[in-house]
C-alpha cells in the first residue's frame, strides 16, 4: 500500500546541519510530517519553525534516554541521519569520536526494540570515503586503499563513516523484520539547487579525482527514498553513489 506524503511522520536528525537543512525543508515541502531532533532550535532553516507538520524535540541525541529515544521514534516510517562531525579541529578530534557510528546503533536498536508492524525506513548519509562493507571497491587501487587507511587511522570522522556503514551491513543485515535501511554516499558537497543527478551501485571518480554532489540533490534522493515505494525498492540494503549529471567528468 502507496503511504502519500500526509500520511509520513519522519524522524529527521542531523537536521540543521547544511545537508539537513535542504532535507528538512524539501520534506516539508512535500507535505511531510517531521520530527526533528536538534540541539538548537535555533539553528532551524528559516520559516521551518513555523510550519505545523514540524514537531522539534531540542536535546543532544546520544543524551536522551532510552525510554525518550523510543517515544520520540514511536510512529516514524522513516529515520533519516544527516548527522556529521563539524569541520572544525574540534569538531574533527573532539568527542565523541563515534557520533555516527552511536546514533546508527542507538536509533536501529530503538526501532528494533519498538518491533514496529512494518519495516522502518533507515536512511544514513554517508560518503564516499566509506567503503561497500563486505567487498572490495573495484575502483580503488592499492594506492588509493592505502591511503583512505590512513586517512580513517588518523581521522576519527572517516572512520566513524565506516563503522556506521558496516553496523548497517553487518549487524542489520538486509532480513531484519524491523529496519531496513540504505546509505547514501555523495562525493564532494556543493552548494547548488536541485539538478540532474546519476545513482550507481558503485564507485565512478578516484580519491584523487572526485566528483561533486549538490547538497540539494542529496536531499532529494532521501527525500525520494522516504516517499516512492520503487526508489526505496530499488535501494534499499545498498549503498548508492549520488553524482552530479553536469560534473564535467561524466
Amino acid at each position: 500500500m502507496t503511504v502519500t506524503p500526509m500520511e509520513q511522520t519522519v524522524l529527521l536528525v542531523g537536521g540543521t546541519g547544511r545537508t539537513g537543512k535542504r532535507v528538512l525543508e524539501q520534506l516539508l515541502g512535500r507535505g511531510v510530517r517531521v520530527r526533528a531532533i536538534v540541539r538548537s532550535a535555533s539553528r532551524l532553516p528559516v520559516g521551518a519553525a513555523d510550519d505545523p507538520r514540524l514537531s522539534v524535540v531540542e536535546a543532544d541525541l546520544l543524551s536522551l534516554s532510552d525510554s525518550d529515544l523510543l517515544e520520540h521514534l514511536r510512529g516514524c516510517d522513516t529515520v533519516i541521519s544527516c548527522l556529521g562531525h563539524t569541520i572544525s579541529l574540534t569538531g574533527v578530534f573532539g568527542s565523541p569520536r563515534d557520533l555516527v557510528t552511536q546514533a546508527t546503533t542507538r536509533l536501529s536498536r530503538a526501532i528494533q526494540t519498538l518491533q514496529p508492524a512494518a519495516p522502518v525506513r533507515f536512511i544514513l548519509m554517508s560518503t564516499v570515503s566509506v567503503n561497500h562493507p563486505g567487498g572490495r571497491e573495484a575502483r580503488r587501487g592499492m594506492l588509493e586503499r592505502a591511503t583512505l587507511g590512513l586517512i580513517r587511522a588518523l581521522v576519527p570522522p572517516a572512520r566513524d563513516n565506516q563503522r556506521a556503514a558496516d553496523f548497517l551491513h553487518d549487524s542489520v543485515g538486509t532480513a531484519d523484520p524491523f529496519v531496513r535501511w540504505a546509505a547514501v554516499r555523495p562525493d564532494t558537497l556543493k552548494d547548488g539547487e536541485v539538478s540532474g543527478y546519476a545513482l550507481h551501485e558503485g564507485l565512478v571518480d578516484s580519491l584523487f579525482a572526485p566528483g561533486a554532489t549538490a547538497m540539494s540533490n542529496v536531499a532529494h534522493f532521501m527525500c525520494e527514498l522516504t516517499s516512492d515505494p520503487a526508489v526505496w525498492d530499488d535501494w534499499a540494503g545498498k549503498l548508492p553513489v549520488i553524482v552530479n549529471v553536469d560534473d564535467p567528468k561524466h
